[in-house]
């Protein structure tokens, strides 16, 4: 049996939630602009370009759809608090990932992406503020857990999970870079999907 996430493979953008067919069940990455989501994406499809990774913040700038499974997407959502594009253009991306997580009937989990050196940012707050107050399921993943300096990795996860009311076991502890967290993240997609 193939690995789940392994046949991941693009299949559209799109500028609003109208123009997306429907599928058994999905589940969206959102976060901030430059907290690798990207890169995240490529290691759970264990793939090297499956998402563009730019160097330069704010690339992803229309919902993306990713295909693994039979009917199964991986939706990766434009970060936000970028304001690089242009101002008409970033306007309308939160109502564009509002538009989305609001309308998806078959959303099985918002994965909200922190970054673990930095911790959680106003704009992170105000995310999962929003998706407590629409009670939309979300997951909070700490990104780039390798650039935490290993003595400050067990309290650095303590305090971002202490932020948002958790535990440190509730918070994913993810690097793209060295895999931690990668596999059993997978799984937890994937059974997110049925996907097991």
């Amino acid at each position: 049996m193939a690995q789940p996430l392994h046949d991941t493979r693009f299949v559209t953008s799109a500028a609003n939630v109208q123009q997306l067919g429907t599928c058994h069940a999905e589940v969206a990455f959102v976060g901030r602009s430059n907290v690798g989501k990207s890169s995240l994406l490529n290691a759970l499809a264990n793939q090297n370009q499956l998402a563009r990774v730019s160097k330069s913040p704010g690339r992803t700038r229309l919902i993306n759809v990713f295909l693994t499974g039979p009917d199964r997407w991986i939706v990766d959502l434009p970060g936000y608090g970028y304001a690089g594009g242009p101002k008409d253009e970033t306007r309308t991306w939160q109502a564009m990932v509002e538009g989305y997580l609001l309308n998806r009937k078959s959303l099985r989990m918002i994965f909200v992406l922190v970054d673990a050196e930095v911790g959680p940012t106003k704009l992170d707050h105000q995310m999962v503020g929003w998706l407590q107050s629409t009670e939309l399921p979300y997951r909070i993943v700490a990104t780039k857990a390798d650039q935490v300096k290993p003595s400050r990795r067990l309290a650095q996860r303590q305090d971002i999970a202490a932020e948002f009311g958790l535990e440190a076991a509730d918070i994913v502890w993810a690097s793209s870079q060295k895999g931690t967290g990668i596999q059993d993240l997978r799984k937890e997609v994937a059974a997110c999907l049925d996907l097991l």
